[in-house]
């Protein structure tokens, strides 16, 4: 099939297909006599793999030990479970960053009267006039 095709069945854009090919995440596709991409049931499947890792959010990296370790059938799950044990510890980190960047605008945001007035407390944050700690109580009460 060519790659219009593959793209449709695996979800995954022509122009991302051709991206994984030339980083070497999948391997190049086989040329059909005409010179089109010409792409396997099997290489719709490991686009398909990509694209549920992508979508839980590993790195690129992590992908391509994924699917080394999906191809090796003599593959330790211990391996693959290290791979996520690690996504997890990821994840939980960010989900501290992002909560801490929540709870720094919401306290800009009660610092600003919102009205007519020139001045703001969410610009002076952003421009690092004050930075705000989010465990602070608001600077202002509205």
């Amino acid at each position: 099939m060519n790659i219009g095709q593959a793209a449709k069945l695996s979800k995954v854009s022509a122009k991302t297909i051709r991206y994984y090919e030339s980083i070497n995440l999948i391997p190049k596709a086989a040329r059909s006599d005409n010179g089109y991409r010409d792409y396997s049931d099997n290489d719709v499947e490991m686009l398909r793999f990509i694209k549920r890792s992508r979508n839980l959010g590993f790195a690129v990296d992590d992908v391509a030990n994924l699917l080394d370790l999906w191809l090796n059938k003599q593959r330790a799950s211990a391996d693959v479970k290290a791979v996520a044990l690690k996504h997890i510890e990821d994840v939980e980190k960010r989900i501290r960053e992002l909560e801490g960047i929540r709870d720094t605008l919401k306290n800009l945001t009660e610092c600003c009267h919102g009205d007519d007035r020139p001045d703001c407390p969410i610009l002076e944050g952003l421009a690092g006039h004050k930075e705000p700690v989010a465990s602070e109580q608001p600077c202002c009460h509205k």
